[in-house]
């Protein structure tokens, strides 16, 4: 018998937040675990290992494992570190992530460190970006040098001299 007085029951299995339809980022993740609503008002530190939905305002820090979405409504003050975030609303702080979505609605104030970045036309970033792989930039050779001149007479694209040469020189 339960606390209240009824009949055991099987326990229902939690129910699932849907999907939402703001960006990849969010499309291939695991469910959204944790919400912060759009009438609430969060200050502080967040650590977690599930995904996060911010609708609301949050200030302070965000260290999740999982991924984040920053709604349309959000306000969010805080230093981030997440795997994949996608932003439709306002971002003031760094970001630290796998891969960052700024939607054409987001608008983002701070530096990033990232793997990959999607920014939609109509999004806003101030701040500057690092990417800390090892890839090189790619090495400009010199162009091969050709003969001015050959048997054939001159290649296209080559300078010949037309001034006839000074015959006083040779008297």
């Amino acid at each position: 018998m339960s606390f209240f007085g009824g009949k055991d029951k099987k326990k229902a299995p939690a129910p699932q937040m849907p999907q939402p339809a703001v960006g990849n980022a969010v499309r291939s993740q695991s469910t959204i675990e944790s919400v912060i609503g759009p009438n609430t008002h969060f200050r502080g530190d967040l650590q977690g290992d599930g995904g996060l939905r911010i609708e609301g305002v949050m200030e302070g820090t965000v260290d999740i494992t999982g991924n984040l979405v920053v709604s349309e409504s959000a306000r969010v003050f805080a230093e981030i570190k997440a795997n994949n975030i996608s932003i439709a609303g306002a971002v003031k702080g760094n970001i630290s992530a796998s891969r960052v979505e700024i939607l054409d609605t987001g608008r983002v104030w701070g530096d990033l460190t990232i793997k990959s970045l999607l920014i939609n036309e109509g999004a806003y970033l101030r701040g500057q970006t690092y990417m800390p792989q090892d890839i090189q930039p790619p090495q400009l050779e010199a162009p091969a040098q050709e003969a001015l001149t050959s048997s054939e007479g001159p290649k296209a694209g080559t300078v010949v001299d037309v001034e006839p040469e000074d015959l006083d020189e040779e008297e």
